[in-house]
């Protein structure tokens, strides 16, 4: 059975000599779990004329990245499946939506969405070093925690 403490994932009973929840303490590790979603949006606040004042979509990607200790028995810092499920409900209400239409980013920049996940998703995991959205290819934006 696994529990979830401090962000970290720690197994029940890992036999004999072994002690639950031993991490390398020494190293600090960073794992990600990506996601895409697609949705619409448009942005209220640019100079007038800008492109991205009419409505358009992207597919966005997510990169939730989790910090800590590697568990000794395990070999990770936290099951994958677990920041996917910590992240699920808030995929649920982007994927396929129009952002403008989604409490707290009426204003649905790259910026303020990747804030917006944050805030949602930092006390449900609190390993969560920060969180990465690609509007395109080549443009996204990195939030690392509180401003």
């Amino acid at each position: 059975m696994r529990e979830i403490r401090g962000g970290a994932i720690f197994a029940g009973d890992r036999g004999a000599g072994a002690r639950a929840g031993v991490r390398d303490r020494g190293r600090a590790m960073e794992i990600y779990k990506e996601f895409v979603f697609e949705a619409a949006h448009r942005l209220p606040n640019v100079p007038p004329g800008h492109k991205c004042a009419r409505l358009h979509g992207h597919s966005f990607r997510v990169r939730l990245v989790v910090r800590g200790g590697v568990d000794a028995h395990t070999g990770w810092v936290m099951d994958f499946a677990d920041v996917k499920a910590a992240f699920k409900p808030f995929y649920d209400q982007l994927d396929h939506h129009y952002l403008n239409d989604v409490e707290g980013l009426e204003n649905p920049t790259s910026e303020n969405i990747a804030r917006w996940i944050w805030q949602r998703v930092r006390p449900v995991l609190p390993a969560l070093a920060k969180v990465i959205v690609r509007e395109t290819c080549t443009s996204g934006s990195v939030y690392r925690g509180e401003d």
